[in-house]
């Protein structure tokens, strides 16, 4: 039955998912808020966009799910909060589940939950908290038809870039994605790779689950198209963006060139003509 779910949250006719986060208030750092200060015209903007989805918290998901119309992205509810990206890791790191909830997500007409799986130099606590939050998760979700999304995101220490910088080593990726899909994931989202020509290599450890990339750090408009569609070509099930596209000049813009990519494989010529236009 999670397939009546998961019917909403990929497309029909490509079988993909563009999934675009605005999730980052939950962590309380000052610099993810760029681009979301006001978060009802986030949302609106990036409705208006079309994408599959929109990744949000309990306290903000109101702003997409009070728009009428049966036509809006599906809701991906994000399910715990952490303090983990700042730039040192706190005396006391935490990764801590919000409470009841699958019931939240029911009843707020989610598609999906998300979830991290943290691999960070140093916190191996916040590691095994993520997977005592997933094993609770897993049994619920299953219970009610819930997918159930994993996020295994690999740190590099936190004095690079202040907390928030992405291990694209394959060999770190690779375990801990293995290790989401065992854990019970129905959809994988996980970081890009170095080398993003391996990326196949994440597809093939997953399985049959479906792998969605994350945007990882703030790239320049080149080099994100030229690397969604490099991923696309590798069999990735699609993506799921954040500051990539809400620190975007153009939100709206940004989201309908990728979702060209994703979904009718638009080449990047074409592509970047479009973010011209």
């Amino acid at each position: 039955m999670k397939q009546y779910r998961l019917n909403r949250l990929f497309n029909p006719v490509s079988n993909k998912c563009f999934d675009v986060a605005i999730d980052h208030g939950f962590f309380n750092e000052v610099n993810f808020l760029q681009g979301i200060e006001n978060i009802k015209s986030a949302v609106e903007t990036i409705v208006k966009a079309g994408p599959d989805a929109v990744q949000l918290t309990p306290g903000q998901l109101k702003y997409l799910q009070s728009i009428p119309g049966k036509q809006k992205p599906s809701l991906v509810l994000r399910t715990d909060v952490a303090n983990v990206y700042g730039a040192s890791l706190p005396a006391h790191a935490f990764s801590k589940m919000i409470s009841r909830p699958v019931l939240q997500a029911v009843r707020a007409d989610a598609t999906c939950l998300c979830v991290n799986l943290f691999n960070i130099p140093g916190a191996p606590e916040v590691t095994a908290q993520c997977i005592d939050n997933i094993l609770k998760l897993k049994v619920e979700s299953d219970l009610y038809s819930m997918p159930l999304m994993i996020e295994p995101l690999v740190f590099r220490p936190n004095i690079e870039k202040e907390g928030y910088m992405v291990d694209g080593d394959i060999k770190t990726i690779l375990p801990l994605v293995r290790q989401a899909v065992e854990l019970g994931a129905d959809i994988i989202k996980a970081d890009p790779t170095n080398d993003i020509n391996d990326y196949y290599r994440v597809v093939e450890i997953a399985g049959a689950t479906p792998v969605l990339v994350r945007g990882g750090n703030k790239a320049s408009d080149e080099e994100i198209i030229i690397r969604t569609s490099k991923l696309m070509e590798q069999g990735v099930s699609g993506i799921v963006y954040g500051r990539n596209i809400i620190q975007h000049a153009n939100p709206a813009l940004i989201t309908k060139v990728l979702m060209g990519i994703v979904h009718d494989n638009v080449p990047v010529k074409d592509s970047l003509k479009a973010l011209l236009a």
